[in-house]
């Protein structure tokens, strides 16, 4: 359920299981870790993390999630990993975000939208702590009252008042989405790798 492909220098992580909105198991979530990691050992230059069909994820299974999956540490190793990656990486979101998925996309240097994607992060309402770095990384896009809004209030966010707040960076019609997430990675698959890991440290926040 998790198609993972590395090649010239691109990798490409998508979330293939649509009828169930791309929500995710805890081999989905070791799935999309093993990939980050094939990305490290590649010396990918540029990583595009997305989903199949019309949800990016829906986060957590739900069933899994009521057995423990909801706070397991799975989910911010993965997030970690992709924020710690050396290379260019865009979330390109082919629906709406919710849940735990969230700290994949706050994770990635890019974020992309199709225009009617939704995001919301319940974990007020659901009784859970959001991911460890998670908030942090979501003040840093939209600052404090506005991350509040969205962990404490419950908002769901839409595309347009999305990319308003600096969530997402640019709203693309769902067929241009993964030809705009490329064309954003042409310069750093062109590059040394070495080169790319020094630009991406020169422009990592204080807390990433």
């Amino acid at each position: 359920m998790i198609r993972s492909h590395h090649r010239d220098g691109l990798s490409l992580l998508t979330i293939d299981r649509p009828d169930k909105a791309n929500a995710l198991t805890a081999d989905m979530l070791r799935d999309l870790r093993a990939g980050v990691a094939q990305a490290l050992d590649s010396g990918a230059r540029a990583l595009i993390l997305t989903g199949a069909g019309r949800v990016f994820s829906a986060g957590a299974d739900l069933d899994q999630a009521r057995a423990g999956l909801a706070t397991a540490p799975e989910w911010e190793d993965l997030s970690a990993a992709l924020a710690a990656l050396p290379c260019l990486t865009v979330a390109a979101l082919n629906g709406s975000l919710a849940g735990g998925a969230f700290g994949m996309a706050l994770a990635c240097d890019i974020r992309l939208a199709v225009p009617d994607a939704r995001f919301f992060y319940p974990v007020m309402r659901l009784g859970f702590l959001p991911q460890p770095s998670d908030p942090a990384r979501l003040v840093a896009l939209v600052g404090p009252a506005r991350a509040r809004m969205i962990l404490m209030a419950g908002a769901r966010i839409d595309a347009p008042e999305a990319l308003a707040w600096g969530l997402v960076d640019r709203i693309l019609p769902a067929p241009d989405l993964m030809e705009a997430a490329c064309a954003l990675a042409t310069d750093a698959l062109a590059a040394d790798p070495a080169h790319v890991a020094t630009i991406k440290a020169m422009t990592r926040p204080s807390r990433a």
